[in-house]
């Protein structure tokens, strides 16, 4: 490959891009998350819970008026980086990944939520470190992404290896059986991201890849695409509703993405995300 095909872009761009991306995605819904809960208050038909999407809405605007956060668990900071193969890095991109977090999380004043260890329970003080993915894609560009994760509807996930046997209903039962455990706990309405496929771990990212995926663009192959939302009618057959009061409206969207798996195992991972689904991305 020739040089002159090579890009430099310095990691203090996206140092600031993260610090941007921290506090638009901690203090604005996504439009897509924004319109399904428009469209879901405007066809519920339960007055508690119609009333309660419209609290729902009255914090999303208040929160934009305001400056603050939609939501008082501000998360940990899932960081997606998808870098172009052309392109070269003047510095050490999880250094300047997590500077971003830091400087968002103080400027704007957002919850620090991390410890530095998982049992001594050690608060690092600025919501740091981030939890960085990167993906290489071909070309010159860098698309950073921002997707704060709060631990009510993280702590509801779950993830399990079927038997090749137990086939598509099994993922179904699993499915709603993660929903049905989860409850209220995740405050419905939920967005659930759906991995199938892959190994242990790559089953559990590819949930959480799909929470990346607006909720108004479905799987492209139209048998997962009829499989997201034969599950979304099926949660909101059950009942809990919006915030557990009851009603029609306790899912917002299905995601799902999958992969090819050893012939032996079926993966299947469920990553809940709560009514504010947040992510925000910059190109650079």
């Amino acid at each position: 490959m020739s040089t002159e095909t090579i890009r430099e872009l310095d990691t203090a761009r996206i140092t600031d891009a993260v610090e941007r991306l921290c506090i638009q995605a901690n203090t604005t819904l996504p439009d897509d998350v924004r319109a399904a809960l428009d469209a879901a208050q405007a066809e519920e038909p339960w007055p508690l819970a119609k009333e309660t999407l419209g609290l729902l809405q009255q914090n999303l605007c208040v929160a934009k008026q305001k400056d603050l956060p939609i939501c008082q668990d501000t998360g940990m900071a899932c960081v997606f980086v998808e870098l172009g193969q052309d392109v070269h890095l003047t510095g050490d991109l999880t250094d300047a990944v997590n500077e971003g977090v830091r400087r968002g999380y103080e400027k704007a004043y957002l919850r620090k939520s991390i410890t530095a260890d998982p049992l001594q329970r050690v608060n690092t003080g600025d919501n740091t470190p981030a939890f960085l993915t990167v993906h290489l894609v071909p070309g010159s560009g860098c698309r950073v992404t921002v997707a704060p994760k709060g631990a009510g509807s993280e702590n509801m996930s779950r993830l399990t290896m079927l038997k090749p046997a137990d086939g598509v209903q099994g993922v179904r039962d699993f499915v709603m059986e993660t929903v049905r455990l989860a409850g209220a706990n995740p405050c419905p309405p939920i967005v659930l991201g759906i991995g199938i496929g892959g190994s242990f771990d790559h089953c559990a990212a590819l949930a959480k890849q799909a929470l990346l995926r607006p909720l108004d663009v479905p799987n492209p192959d139209p048998y997962y695409a009829a499989l997201e939302r034969e599950l979304r009618d099926a949660i909101n057959a059950t009942g809990f509703g919006p915030q557990g009061f009851g009603g029609a409206t306790t899912c917002l969207g299905v995601a799902i993405e999958h992969k090819p798996t050893h012939v032996a195992c079926l993966p299947v991972a469920v990553n809940v995300s709560c009514h504010v689904t947040r992510r925000a991305s910059a190109e650079l």
